[in-house]
């Protein structure tokens, strides 16, 4: 049997100010990608947050190799022609390093109302907005007409680095976010998901892409997993719903939630686990640390000289 084609990348896990070491410091361990998700409201989620692509283009400074990767940019807060400029911009500094991982949020509302939008209509402004960008990256003049977004021959000048655009992975979990990923992306990147789940969404994938007539050649199917390293399952698990569980809101008992979608415990446990995904068809692994801060360090450490060795010997030839 032949090697799998593994990738794997994290994500920053040390906060803004940090960001330029810690991006030299995964690229001297190994990692492809480095990535850095976005929210725009201080207490919805708690602790502080950040903008995805400023700190993606302070990484990109900072390093040579690294690709980078917005885990997730909240498309519905962007006009289109801003979003593809921005994401132009960075690409073109880069080298084509880009990659652009998006998602509708709505975890937290009041940062929508607060920027006017509502976020019932975040699915179709994304759409529009993606379909927009996708024109502008490509196209001299673009007009485009849709219930939120109008252009008149616009374009932006530079075009983005790669050709024929920075690669677009779709966040989610639903069927519309699927759909979105066949229509609009080059990648699927599904969050807080079990391996089961994970074997249904590629079959979805591939039927809504026979629908649509996309060839899926080249699509990147990404997770985005998040991580607790610690002796035994019990204790990560407890680790990460607390570093989790003022982040997201769920129904229900927590705690067996972490324990379904997250890889618990030490490094070959992890791995055992995160065995199953690649098995379901995950190929471009992005760990999320669910940990106190003073522990990151340690963890991305362990993945990169612990875990990733284990998962990529599993696989080797």
């Amino acid at each position: 049997m032949p090697s799998l084609d593994l990738h794997f990348g994290s994500g920053a896990a040390l906060g803004a100010a940090e960001i330029a070491a810690e991006a030299r410091w995964l690229e001297e361990l190994g990692f492809e990608y480095i990535s850095v998700g976005e929210h725009f409201m201080r207490g919805s989620p708690p602790g502080p947050t950040q903008a995805a692509l400023p700190l993606l283009a302070v990484a990109a400074g900072a390093t040579d190799r690294i690709r980078l990767l917005s885990s997730i940019l909240l498309v519905p807060f962007y006009h289109p022609l801003m979003l593809a400029k921005f994401a132009a911009t960075l690409d073109i500094a880069s080298r084509g390093r880009l990659t652009l991982g998006v998602g509708v949020g709505g975890e937290f509302p009041v940062e929508f109302e607060a920027a006017g939008l509502n976020p019932r209509q975040r699915g179709r402004r994304t759409d529009e907005c993606l379909e927009a960008v996708r024109l502008l990256w490509t196209q001299d003049n673009v007009s485009f007409q849709g219930r939120h977004f109008q252009l008149n021959d616009a374009a932006i000048n530079p075009r983005p680095h790669q050709d024929p655009h920075p690669p677009v992975w779709v966040a989610g979990r639903r069927d519309a976010a699927m759909r979105r990923a066949v229509r609009y992306g080059e990648g699927w990147l599904p969050y807080f998901y079990s391996p089961e789940r994970y074997v249904d969404s590629v079959q979805k994938i591939h039927s809504f892409a026979a629908e649509e007539g996309r060839d899926l050649s080249g699509f990147h199917w990404g997770l985005f997993p998040y991580i607790s390293l610690y002796p035994t399952e019990e204790e990560a698990a407890n680790v990460a719903a607390e570093a989790l569980g003022g982040r997201y809101l769920y129904g229900g008992d927590f705690l067996n939630i972490v324990r379904n979608y997250c890889l618990l415990g030490s490094p070959e446990q992890c791995a055992e686990r995160l065995q199953e995904y690649i098995d379901a068809g995950a190929r471009h692994i992005v760990f999320s640390i669910a940990c106190p801060r003073e522990d990151r360090e340690r963890h991305i450490d362990e993945i990169a000289n612990r875990l990733i060795p284990l998962v990529e010997a599993a696989n080797a030839e």
